[in-house]
């Protein structure tokens, strides 16, 4: 919850990939909050009584939403939906406004490993930006894992990653309302 507030002020790329974590932590300890409790909240020492409250009932509702979106066994909450629908709309308003070539040529530096990346999804194939955040947070759980990845992943990663890095800088600029402002004169 602490994190996911920082998070979501500060790089919303970042905000999904921990939620995502987050959803599979929550499947992984079986949707039950005294485990929860006890593998993710309680060894946290630095929080005081009050926090470890807030958490467990912030996981409470998570748990919720997870039964009652039914995505239990696999998915994402709506809520990260959102997000993501919201990026991919920014990412279509960027590809389509000539003022933003940097990001233009940020995405089809990475486009070929999206494509490819697609092309082996098979019938399971998400848009560009969600393939590219299961990308990442593919990377992410190799990491955690300990796993070797080869360079010409590493090298997929690096141009999805600075893409999609782009894309959240100007996501917190649209949110403030600072990206396309030349458009309200």
């Amino acid at each position: 919850m602490y994190i996911a507030s920082s998070k979501r002020k500060e790089n919303i790329a970042e905000y999904l990939l921990y939620m995502w974590q987050i959803e599979d932590i929550i499947r992984a300890n079986g949707l039950d909050i005294d485990k929860i409790r006890q593998t993710v909240i309680d060894p946290q020492s630095q929080l005081d009584d009050n926090q470890k409250k807030q958490l467990t009932e912030w996981y409470e509702s998570l748990i919720d939403m997870m039964r009652r979106e039914e995505v239990a066994g696999s998915g994402h909450l709506q809520l990260n939906k959102n997000v993501l629908i919201q990026l991919v709309e920014l990412h279509s308003a960027l590809l389509k406004d000539p003022r933003f070539p940097e990001y233009t040529k940020k995405f089809y530096e990475a486009l070929p490993y999206i494509v490819e990346l697609r092309g082996k999804a098979g019938e399971d194939r998400k848009g560009e930006i969600e393939t590219c955040f299961n990308a990442l947070y593919g990377m992410l759980m190799l990491r955690l894992k300990k796993r070797e990845v080869s360079a010409e992943t590493m090298n997929a990663i690096n141009k999805i990653s600075s893409f999609i890095a782009l894309l959240s800088h100007y996501f917190h600029l649209d949110e403030a309302d600072q990206l396309f402002k030349d458009d309200e004169d």
